[in-house]
């Protein structure tokens, strides 16, 4: 698969798995276990045999000790479907001539992607451009993430366009990557919708280093997405950004959290295959998100 500057990531995350979070509605067979339980070798409980239950599934052993006819039941798997809505604004094109925050989106929503695809699950992809969303529909096929990279890739950030909407179409596991600059508290609302019909959420909140630690020399801040917002960030003024800033992101994280969504900020500068392995790090299904 020609992956381009993907390769090390890909490499380094062969192998990860992602689990389900919450246990998956039944359907086509994969690694997630599901709602429903069927017959299987691998046991989880017994039931009395019903008449039409396939004789072949009965536990033979125990009728013979018990003269009692039981099937032996185990969890159904399927297949669990990810979407990953990405945020190509002005605002991820920061900082200006540097891979910085759209570089990692990329390597993240590859990463991931890759992760998902090694358990047969279908993965695709919908891009918030100023032309419009940019989507791959998801597949399970072997070239689907090739698909996604190459489909980054032709993408520059600009404009201003809402992920809301984008959220809203998505189904199973919906995987936002994102600065959160944009139509934030829409998209939060329509993710915690997405939580509470049972499907997967998770925002990946991308920072740059430069937001966190912009240096000391003064500059006039703009927005990218709206010129007409701008502030000097000078020796006088840097210590209430960082304030600000800091205290909007735990806002972020906070509401995120309250509605259900797995949140998780990201840096720019980190190494994309730690974090791909952070954000899929989940403990097998909880005990409250199992019977959700």
């Amino acid at each position: 698969m020609a992956v381009g500057p993907y390769g090390a990531l890909l490499d380094a995350v062969r192998g990860v798995r992602w689990p389900a979070r919450r246990l998956v509605p039944g359907g086509s067979p994969g690694a997630h276990q599901a709602r429903s339980r069927g017959v299987a070798p691998e046991f989880a409980e017994y039931r009395p045999y019903r008449q039409g239950d396939d004789p072949r599934r009965l536990d033979w052993k125990l009728l013979a000790r018990s003269d009692k006819a039981f099937i032996r039941l185990a969890p159904d798997h399927a297949v669990l479907g990810t979407t990953f809505v990405v945020d190509a604004s002005a605002s991820m094109a920061f900082p200006v001539g540097s891979d910085g925050k759209w570089a990692m989106a990329k390597h993240l929503a590859v990463g991931l992607a890759a992760v998902a695809h090694a358990s047969a699950d279908p993965v695709g992809m919908v891009v918030a451009t100023a032309g419009g969303a940019r989507r791959v529909e998801p597949r399970t096929r072997a070239g689907v993430v090739a698909d996604l990279a190459r489909t980054l890739d032709a993408i520059t950030p600009s404009g201003s366009a809402p992920l809301a909407p984008l959220v809203a179409g998505a189904r199973n596991r919906c995987v936002v990557i994102t600065d959160c600059l944009g139509d934030f508290d829409a998209m939060r609302a329509a993710l915690a919708r997405h939580h509470a019909r049972g499907g997967e959420a998770h925002l990946l909140h991308v920072v740059a280093r430069a937001e966190l630690e912009p240096g000391a020399a003064g500059m006039l801040a703009v927005d990218p997405e709206d010129a007409a917002c701008e502030r000097p960030l000078v020796e006088e003024t840097r210590a209430a950004y960082a304030e600000r800033f800091a205290a909007w992101r735990a806002e972020v994280a906070r509401a995120a959290l309250a509605d259900g969504i797995r949140y998780v900020e990201v840096h720019d500068d980190a190494a994309s295959d730690v974090l791909v392995r952070r954000i899929v790090r989940v403990a097998g299904v909880a005990g409250d998100e199992a019977r959700a």
